[in-house]
């Protein structure tokens, strides 16, 4: 028996992202048990994963983590995060490993003096790239996410006009350069013609109150009303899903989703776009704005002050696209 650790300890998007590699050294190397080592928070994204065969969960003390990693004696380990944690644990276990290459120059480069020096390789194709070692291809079958059936939602539990068909709005992001202002949003939601289920944490239900006031009759606001599981559940049953540069845009491509991703401050250049995209997905950015990208991860606020990156997205060719998918 093989003992393989994999390592990402955050966020969402970056784990669902590292399916690929999980399935396929499972499905490719003979004889392997697949353990993976993530933040406790996460732990959902893994824990029906069936191809995970052991999960460890960092809380506050990495020193305990890795006394515990220890004693599982691997026989190599891939380091998908490459940070101070993640190189503090693979230097303890003193096994073979790989490890992901961030890109850090490269980005720094584009943010800074807007020279492109990225390679036009998606973040899982370059995170494949660390299982070369065990002679590990990707099969290109796409992203994973698993739902426990318990945590399925039942569309029967929205009102009766969402059960034939809505477009799942995410609303959320970390960072506030990431998403459409609320008047933004309120734009868009008027042109969409389906019913829509707002999509995000606890933290942007007041947001999502304020937008479904605006059409309580055509707009539900699904956000903090369900976990992580669920929300993946409203995403995994909509006709298409609308949402920023986030982690429920990875969960939306695992289910092969028609996808609308709009891009404020971050580019798909980094490498993060929609992963194997449905055929009738498209991105949405405003184009030849000399300040993009004007970070790698986002903002509190436009650095500059316009949010021209929002403030002149083209919502009309957002909602057509939305309106014309059946």
């Amino acid at each position: 028996m093989k003992k393989v650790l994999i390592i990402r300890f955050s966020s969402i998007g970056d784990i669902v992202l590292t399916s690929p590699v999980i399935r396929c050294v499972k499905d490719q190397v003979e004889n392997v048990e697949v353990h993976f080592v993530t933040k406790r928070s996460f732990a959902p994204i893994l824990e029906s994963n069936p191809h995970v065969d052991k999960l460890h969960l960092l809380d506050d003390d990495l020193s305990l983590l890795i006394s515990q990693l220890k004693a599982e004696k691997f026989d190599f380990v891939i380091d998908l995060h490459n940070n101070i944690r993640s190189r503090r644990v693979t230097t303890a276990l003193s096994k073979p490993y790989s490890r992901f290459h961030k890109l850090n120059v490269e980005k720094w480069l584009m943010v800074n003096l807007k020279t492109n020096q990225l390679p036009d390789v998606h973040i899982v194709d370059r995170y494949m790239d660390t299982v070369s070692k065990l002679v590990v291809k990707n099969d290109h079958a796409g992203l994973d996410f698993f739902i426990p059936r318990n945590e399925e939602v039942n569309l029967d539990t929205l009102p009766k006009n969402f059960r034939s068909g809505y477009t799942a709005l995410v609303i959320g992001a970390k960072f506030a350069t990431k998403k459409l202002p609320v008047q933004r949003l309120k734009e868009l939601i008027r042109l969409l013609q389906k019913p829509i289920v707002l999509i995000g944490g606890p933290e942007d239900e007041p947001i999502g109150a304020d937008l479904t006031d605006a059409d309580p009759k055509n707009v539900f606001n699904a956000c903090g009303k369900f976990n992580l599981n669920g929300s993946a559940s409203l995403i995994e049953q909509a006709r298409v899903v609308i949402t920023h540069d986030t982690g429920m845009m990875h969960i939306a491509a695992a289910f092969n989703k028609p996808i609308l991703s709009i891009w404020g401050n971050t580019i798909p250049e980094f490498g993060m776009h929609p992963y194997l995209p449905h055929s009738s997905s498209k991105i949405f950015q405003v184009e030849g704005l000399p300040c993009r990208p004007c970070s790698k991860i986002g903002y509190s606020e436009c650095p500059k002050g316009h949010f021209n990156c929002m403030a002149n997205m083209d919502l009309e060719a957002i909602a057509n696209s939305a309106n014309s998918i059946q």
